[in-house]
């Protein structure tokens, strides 16, 4: 029994001669069909040894080419990578065959108060009357908005969610009800007509449960708990960079099959796919206990409405206690997040920009456009995936030589000082909980020691470098005089689009680890309000500004704006070196210690 249990969570530990024994013997008297006794639960010499001692036929052995095997092999990093390529392949199968849809509905609700036309000419199109443009229009504008507010909704409670069940079950959560919503719209498409219109729009209630914006959040989150500290920046790079390849794929692969077997075969691929996710998410994916997000802490978790609205308490001053004992008001998250929200503001809009610039002056068309956006979601993974990991690391080396020729003391992280994810592995029997259900055969989570050295400012310097080559870049698009410049200038601004997993990598290590779930929370939420912001203001600025015939102008206003994100953040530091984060939880067990030695005494 106790070589079963340790086995798999110490890989380099051996059983005692005794325990061995008895195991072979007990796998003598088992059928090699028990679920008890299976080659996973044993180590490679360990299985070696009783194949050879019961001379088991080849054709029993393990096939080292199964895929399930070769999953389990990848690091963890690598499966969280692949999990959120998979789940935004799954969201983004409907994204562009639903407007479609939106379109075919609101000409058979025409046609159903109106007579068909008698005479056609030939290939001309029915449905393409003013009246059924302005309804698709908006139609589909109540959707966007109900899909927005809803998925606010759904941060919060993805975010409640995951210190109740854990992020794993969370995620699976955000993939499961997905499916179900997929697959109700299903018989929107079937029904048609204003009925399938009303069916689609009563769907989006059902992204509160699940929805395309609490899964990024969970898998943030993840990223947040098991992936080491000098590690997380470039991770959460690499992870916003499979977001895009994710969208990318999505939106091609949908709109070819739906272009090739009919409108309604993109969300039956979509169902198929939340499913098959969510069973990744179960195989792959680490397990981590809600109890060891709190950072050790044993304090009750606020309950109701204060858990749930818990992650806006993180953008309020934190108090930070110094080496010399003096308590101090610290603002550098709620002006990391000012500085976030501004960079969303001028950033966010880039791609739609332009696609509207490119339209209105050089005439692009749908083709064009799509191309321009496959263009564009392709740069910017690539640059995520493949370089700024780069970046980010030989940067951290050049500043950390840098800061060392100035003499200045390495900072400790407030996020190591209490990490469990630092802290080595736990290794003790009395350390490890008990395996209960289907826990018992779950892989543990390999945490990383904490020999991690580098210096984590330069993210912070990344980040608001990042936005003022952001506005150059942008302010140059507004030079351009040919169609080829517009294809150059989608290929050039990816490369400035590191600010988000720069500033989630910050976050992460000005809060607590107590805090992290609810700093990406808060932050995930500060750039949702400036991506509707961004979409309401600059769409007004290009409106106004091309009515006057200069449409250009926007792209500078887009670059100033740029600057004066990258300016705020220059306000936003580290905490001092030596300093301590005083977290809530702290206080209140201070407290009750004076109390009870109040009460002692007494």
């Amino acid at each position: 029994m106790a070589v079963d249990e340790t086995t798999p969570l110490l890989p380099h530990g051996t059983g005692t001669g005794t325990a061995a024994k008895t195991n072979n013997n007990s796998l003598q008297q088992t059928s090699p069909s028990s679920p008890n006794t299976t080659d996973d639960n044993l180590t490679p010499t360990t299985a070696s040894s009783s194949s050879d001692h019961y001379n088991d036929p080849p054709t029993k052995r393990k096939s080292p080419l199964n895929p399930l095997h070769l999953l389990t092999r990848l690091s963890v990093e690598t499966r969280i990578l692949l999990a959120a390529f998979l789940i935004t392949t799954s969201f983004s199968f409907t994204q562009v065959p639903i407007f479609y849809v939106f379109y075919l509905m609101e000409c058979d609700d025409f046609y159903s108060h109106h007579p068909s036309p008698p005479h056609l000419p030939p290939g001309a199109d029915k449905c393409s009357r003013n009246e059924i443009a302005a309804g698709t229009a908006t139609d589909f504008s109540f959707l966007a908005m109900s899909t927005t507010i809803c998925g606010t909704v759904n941060l919060f409670f993805a975010g409640w969610l995951v210190k109740k069940i854990g992020p794993r079950l969370a995620l699976m959560a955000q993939t499961l009800v997905p499916a179900i919503r997929v697959l109700t719209q299903i018989l929107g498409v079937l029904a048609g007509g204003r009925s399938g219109i009303v069916i689609f729009q009563a769907t989006q209630l059902i992204t509160v449960l699940g929805g395309p914006v609490g899964y990024i959040l969970i898998i943030n989150i993840i990223v947040g708990e098991v992936v080491s500290p000098a590690r997380r920046t470039p991770v959460f790079g690499m992870l916003q960079g499979c977001f895009m390849l994710g969208q990318a794929v999505g939106y091609l692969t949908g709109g070819m099959i739906g272009d090739r077997w009919g409108i309604r075969r993109p969300f039956e691929v979509a169902f198929v796919a939340f499913l098959v996710s969510t069973v990744y998410v179960q195989v792959m994916l680490p397990y981590v206990s809600p109890e060891s997000m709190s950072g050790g802490s044993k304090k009750e978790k606020a309950k109701g409405i204060a858990g749930f609205l818990a992650p806006l308490k993180v953008l309020a001053p934190q108090r930070v206690r110094l080496r010399s004992g003096k308590t101090i008001k610290h603002l550098g998250v709620l002006i990391l997040c000012t500085g976030v929200f501004l960079g969303v503001l001028a950033t966010d809009f880039a791609a739609m920009l332009i696609q509207m610039y490119a339209t209105a002056v050089f005439e692009f068309h749908q083709s064009d456009n799509g191309w321009l956006m496959s263009e564009f979601a392709m740069m910017r993974a690539v640059f995520l995936i493949l370089l700024f990991p780069k970046i980010i690391s030989y940067g951290r080396k050049w500043y950390a030589k840098r800061q060392s020729n100035h003499q200045h003391p390495r900072r400790d992280s407030i996020s190591d000082e209490r990490d469990p994810a630092t802290q080595g592995l736990l290794i003790q029997p009395e350390q490890l909980e008990a395996p209960m259900g289907t826990h018992a055969e779950e892989e543990p989570m390999m945490t990383q020691p904490g020999t991690e050295t580098e210096d984590t400012h330069f993210d912070l310097f990344f980040l608001r470098w990042s936005l003022v080559a952001d506005g150059l870049l942008t302010s140059c698009t507004a030079l351009a005089t040919k169609k080829w410049h517009i294809y150059l200038a989608a290929a050039m601004l990816p490369f400035a689009s590191g600010t988000a997993p720069a500033a989630k990598g910050v976050m992460t290590e000005m809060c607590s680890p107590s805090q992290r779930a609810d700093a990406l929370n808060a932050l995930t939420l500060v750039e949702n309000i400036g991506r509707l912001a961004t979409q309401g203001f600059f769409g007004f600025v290009f409106a106004a500004l091309a009515e006057a015939g200069k449409p250009h102008l926007t792209f500078y206003c887009n670059a100033i704006l740029a600057m004066i994100a990258a300016s705020v953040l220059i306000f936003s530091r580290f905490p001092p070196n030596g300093s301590t984060l005083i977290d809530a939880d702290e206080e209140t067990e201070d407290d009750d210690d004076d109390v009870n030695g109040s009460s002692q005494n007494e």
